[in-house]
């Protein structure tokens, strides 16, 4: 991966600046100097309301510079941020308090224990914001030829993160998210994907049914996923529009998905091994996609 290009000019060559003058010399934006000490303070219950919150609503949290960053250049909007003086004795934290004052944003200042109280990593990196959710219109999903991964009840986080980084380095056009699939922007899942689910066209439909449905609207064919009594993945045309069905961490994929696609798709393995991890199956099949499309 290349290196991330600084964002605006060295405003104070030579020693690491202070976020008070960094606000001021990049968009003029006064920081909060009242530091919040108070784990009952309005703010830090807001936060923790939202990251215990098991709901999917408008909003997500962001931890760490690096996210932050992916956001910001994703189009992500910034609601509010916090941030302790850790973010500012490291070069990756002074670049993300540098790139919110350019949005405009300058985060209150909070004690470091009040914020690795609220952290979900073992050490807080010194940032936590609220950022709105991305919305993807489903055309966004179908653009050129499309190559659509669909999880279908992918419970673990991390999984679900590591597939959506996957399916954009691979090239897909999108990502179905159906019922009973985890949030992709819940903590770890953002971690997973690191940003990816800020930039790849996703939805989640509420019905497995829905989610072919709109597949089939788009003339997209369904390969699924199984772990025997499939073409074998490498001899299967993947270059025209495909969707790949990957279900489940322990069940796979329910009978409707099966019945439906009109591909069945089998990674040979050597015995004694049965299966793969979803995400090592996803990268397996995306990247054949891929290569397939590369060199048709």
């Amino acid at each position: 991966m290349a290196a991330r290009k600084p964002i605006g000019p060295p405003f104070f060559p030579g020693r690491a600046a202070s976020w008070p003058e960094v606000y001021h010399a990049a968009r003029n934006v006064a920081p909060q100097d009242e530091v919040i000490k108070s784990r009952s303070n309005p703010l830090v219950r807001r936060l923790r309301a939202l990251r215990d919150s098991t709901r999917t609503g408008e909003h997500c949290l962001i931890e760490g510079p690096r996210l932050l960053l992916e956001a910001l250049a994703a189009g992500v909007r910034i609601v509010e941020a916090v941030a302790s003086p850790r973010a500012e004795r490291t070069p990756g934290g002074r670049e993300a308090l540098l790139a919110l004052a350019g949005a405009g944003l300058a985060p209150r200042r909070v004690d470091e224990g009040v914020l690795s109280d609220l952290s979900e990593a073992e050490t807080s990196q010194g940032l936590l914001a609220v950022a709105e959710r991305p919305r993807f219109e489903p055309a966004r999903l179908f653009g050129g030829t499309p190559l659509v991964l669909v999880a279908v009840g992918v419970q673990n986080p991390g999984n679900l993160g590591g597939l959506l980084r996957t399916a954009e380095g691979a090239g897909a056009t999108g990502a179905l998210l159906t019922a009973g699939t985890t949030d992709p922007f819940s903590w770890k899942a953002l971690r997973g994907s690191m940003g990816s689910a800020f930039r790849l066209p996703h939805r989640r439909e509420a019905r497995l049914g829905d989610a072919l449905d709109l597949l089939d609207e788009h003339h997209v064919r369904l390969a699924a996923t199984v772990a025997r009594g499939g073409q074998p993945y490498d001899r299967a045309d993947l270059r025209g529009p495909v969707a790949l069905l990957l279900g489940n961490e322990a069940a796979g994929l329910p009978e409707e998905a099966e019945r439906r696609a009109t591909l069945r798709l089998t990674i040979p393995l050597r015995p004694p091994v049965e299966s793969l991890n979803v995400g090592v199956a996803a990268g397996v099949l995306l990247l054949e996609a891929a290569r397939q499309r590369r060199h048709p």
